[in-house]
């Protein structure tokens, strides 16, 4: 099947990579309001949302597109497939998530899963220059916009390294 080569997408490849890009950016710009605001899920966490949830996108239109260019009729819905792979994660990044002391604790590890999701789903659909694109963003909101949010909204406090995720 040709739409199983890794090297073929619907979509140009800079069309995905601005996809990502402005996923990602709209999910930082809602998730720092709330970060700003002290709420429990906040930049990392929205951005990672953000970002997997292009991602669940992409991958589902290059699977519908594939099949449609196979000429397959089969019942198959690649909606369906994405509903229960978000759906299973979710599960899993909920047991993450906790209240302690009055503060909610594991949100981005709850998203990180949810992307890793999206990851997963990406390389299992052959589309690995999608799901690069997605993991080398992710390694960039989590590292970069973590040295931001402690220099800069936490208002230089030292971060701790057993400090909890937001």
């Amino acid at each position: 099947m040709p739409w199983l080569d890794s090297s073929f997408t619907h979509f140009q490849e800079t069309d995905i990579a601005l996809r990502l890009l402005i996923a990602t950016a709209f999910g930082a710009v809602v998730g720092f309001e709330r970060e700003v605001r002290d709420r429990p899920a906040g930049l990392r966490t929205h951005t990672l949302i953000s970002l997997a949830a292009a991602l669940f996108t992409i991958v589902s239109f290059e699977i519908f597109y594939g099949i449609r260019a196979e000429g397959d009729v089969a019942n198959m819905d690649p909606i369906r497939l994405v509903e229960g792979v978000t759906a299973g994660v979710a599960f899993l990044a909920a047991g993450t998530i906790i209240q302690s002391g009055g503060k909610v604790q594991g949100l981005t590890t709850g998203a990180g899963m949810w992307l890793a999701g999206a990851l997963g789903m990406a390389c299992g659909a052959g589309f690995y220059t999608i799901a690069a694109m997605g993991a080398v963003l992710t390694i960039m909101i989590l590292a970069i916009i973590r040295y931001f949010e402690d220099r800069y909204v936490r208002h230089g406090e030292t971060p701790s390294s057993d400090s909890p995720d937001k």
